[in-house]
């Protein structure tokens, strides 16, 4: 059976589970006759639950990810923050749909491709490290900038963007320059809470499925769809 945690997760998924349990073993031990029993349970019970959420945050849950190719799929587990089109983004070279989602601390924080792509370039920038419910630490915060092209028709350029929080201070991208991905691929995780974003050249026939406020599945959730011009209401 897999263990339902991240490789990406490592050492940390080993280092805080033991570290949680070596203090609710000694904890009591060192406070005994000191501190009210009531007290003892308490912190123990607050000890276990980040336990709990240490070995949650890390998890990797098995997902079967649709191979429609005319869909863009959530790149990240979030919720969705932001909506705005920029005038041009200079990696895509025309307007692009940027759609930000925000991963909270109780999110799944694996990052999957959102279609089948080829990985042209991988951009890393330092920078702050601002809450990642502001759009505005897209901009600003520490990233790491996939630039990518759908290997299918239309041959787009598309961007996902990992970006740091204010607690997330640790960005993982398991993917080169030159490889090619398959649509709700893992190539990374953002540990803690952070950001993801999506960038999609406009065009005609490009249709923004989500809103912002929505939840959405890393590799499940549709974001984007490519309609036949045909379908296009003028």
């Amino acid at each position: 059976m897999r263990i339902p945690f991240t490789k990406y997760g490592w050492p940390q998924v080993v280092i805080f589970p033991v570290v949680l349990l070596l203090a609710m073993i000694l904890f009591p031990i060192g406070t005994v006759g000191f501190l009210d029993f009531r007290i003892i349970i308490a912190v123990e019970i607050v000890l276990f639950v980040v336990l709990i959420w240490a070995l949650m945050f890390f998890r990797d849950p098995h997902r079967v990810c649709s191979t429609d190719e005319e869909v863009l799929f959530a790149p990240a587990d979030g919720k969705i923050t932001d909506i705005e089109q920029i005038e041009k983004d200079e990696f895509i070279g025309q307007p692009a749909l940027r759609i930000g989602i925000f991963l909270s601390i109780f999110n799944v924080h694996i990052n999957r491709a959102p279609c089948d792509v080829k990985v042209e370039t991988i951009t890393y920038k330092e920078g702050q490290f601002r809450n990642a419910m502001n759009p505005e630490s897209g901009r600003v915060n520490e990233s790491n900038t996939l630039g990518l092209v759908r290997t299918n028709p239309p041959k787009d350029k598309l961007i996902v963007r990992q970006i740091s929080g204010a607690i997330a201070r640790r960005i993982v991208c398991d993917t080169a320059e030159g490889r090619e991905l398959s649509g709700g691929q893992k190539f990374g995780m953002l540990k803690f809470g952070s950001r993801t974003e999506l960038y999609v050249p406009v065009r005609e026939e490009m249709k923004c499925l989500v809103q912002i406020g929505d939840k959405v599945k890393a590799g499940l959730t549709p974001m984007v769809k490519y309609e036949e011009k045909s379908n296009v209401k003028v």
